[in-house]
Parts: structure tokens; sequence; C-alpha cells
């Protein structure tokens, strides 16, 4: 793979957080990522913590139709069919949008915003489609584009629920049939998914994200077990 140009001389070490704190659910589709953010905003909201939450994509708004268009397979049927780098800008794009019209004055003015999904979800699904060798340039690329380039704030905390892809594929045909719905061209290709695990796995071990283990013996653990992790983790950010 050709090395993308550099716009910036930063490494991602070297980006300056901004005022506020930002934390992050991240996962893999199957993960109860959505379950456990909802948790924990509603722990948070019962002991009346001041904070902002935002899901990503926000499919509702114009600013995500690219990234619309990708998944519901106008620009190919298949995730490779779209570059990493491409199919990246469609979600940065969105992420900005966000960050400029809803929340940046919140943030730094302070505030603390928790996100389910931020740029760590391309490097987990985007970076699936890099070779292994290369995939650590392709997410300094990632951080060095998003924080270095359009300026989006840089995670305090990003906490990465690590599932298997058994799991994963059975959680999330029973989410399918509960709200009946239909699988993107993501969530069709179960070898697309497995080398997202595997891709995520090597990101948080590259940014040094907080790993759960969401799995035990071949078996999820328990809603109240994981958030309880999830909680220990991002309560030290609320004083």
């Amino acid at each position: 793979m050709k090395k993308p140009p550099r716009f910036a001389r930063r490494a991602k070490d070297d980006i300056i957080l901004m005022q506020g704190t930002l934390i992050v659910l991240e996962g893999i589709d199957g993960s109860g990522k959505s379950t456990q953010y909802k948790k924990l905003c509603e722990r948070l909201c019962e002991q009346s913590r001041d904070f902002m939450q935002i899901t990503f994509p926000r499919y509702d708004k114009e600013s995500s139709a690219l990234l619309r268009a990708y998944l519901n397979g106008e620009f190919g049927s298949k995730p490779g069919d779209v570059n990493a780098f491409a199919a990246s800008t469609f979600y940065a794009v969105d992420r900005y949008a966000s960050f400029k019209t809803d929340w940046e004055q919140y943030f730094q003015n302070g505030g603390t915003v928790v996100l389910d999904r931020y740029t760590t979800s391309n490097a987990c699904h985007q970076g699936s489609k890099i070779p292994e060798a290369e995939r650590p340039a392709f997410l300094d690329w990632l951080y060095e584009f998003e924080f270095g380039i359009l300026g989006l704030p840089k995670p305090s905390l990003v906490i990465y629920l690590d599932t298997d892809i058994s799991v994963s594929r059975r959680q999330m045909s029973e989410r399918q049939n509960e709200t009946n719905t239909k699988a993107d061209i993501h969530e069709k290709d179960f070898e697309y998914l497995a080398q997202c695990l595997y891709a995520g796995r090597a990101a948080a071990a590259h940014y040094g994200w907080h790993k759960i283990a969401c799995v035990k013996d071949g078996e999820m653990r328990s809603i109240a077990d994981i958030h309880e992790e999830v909680y220990a983790a991002a309560s030290r950010f609320f004083k």
C-alpha cells in the first residue's frame, strides 16, 4: 500500500487535548456497545452528572449522506469496494459537522461528552481493510487526519468492548430479529466483521484504549457485570 501523504507534522501523541473531556464507547457490531452506552448514560443521569451524549453516525443528518450511501451499497455491494481512506472521510465529515454545530462550545467550556462511536470506529472498521503490516501507518494517519488536520478533539478515554466473532454474530442476529431491521453491507459480511475484530484489538493496543473482555467461556458476560467495569473506567473522569 502506498503510504498516504502527511498533511501535518504532528504525531498522534503530540495532539493537544482541548478543554473538555471526551469519553468514547467502542466495539464491533454485536459487542453490546449500544446497550452499555445506554446503561452508562442512564447511571450518570441518575447521579445528576453534567454531560452531553452523542451517538455516531447521525443517520438523520445531511452530513451523513455519503456514509449512508456507502452502507446501503450504492458505491459497491461489499465493504472493500470503497477503500479505507475514502470511507473514513465519509464518517469524519459527519463527526466534524456534529462538533461544529452541536457540542464544540460546550466542550471547549470544559464540558464532558460521552460518545457511542467516534473516530475509533474508523480504526476498527476501515482499519480492517488494511494489511496487518501496514495497519499502524493507517492508524497514525487516521488520528492525524481527524485530530490534527480537521481539529476534532482527541478522546480522554476510549473503552473498547472486546468480544469474539461467534458471540458477535449471535448478538447481531437477535438484535435484527427484535428490531425487524435489515443488515447493512458491513453486517452482512461476516469475514469483514472478523477482520474488524482483529483490527479493533490492534487499534486498542496501538492507541492504548481501555479494553474490557466481554466474553467468558464462550458466552457473553452479563450486562450488569460488564456495566460495572464500564462505569468504573468512566467515573474516574467525573468529579
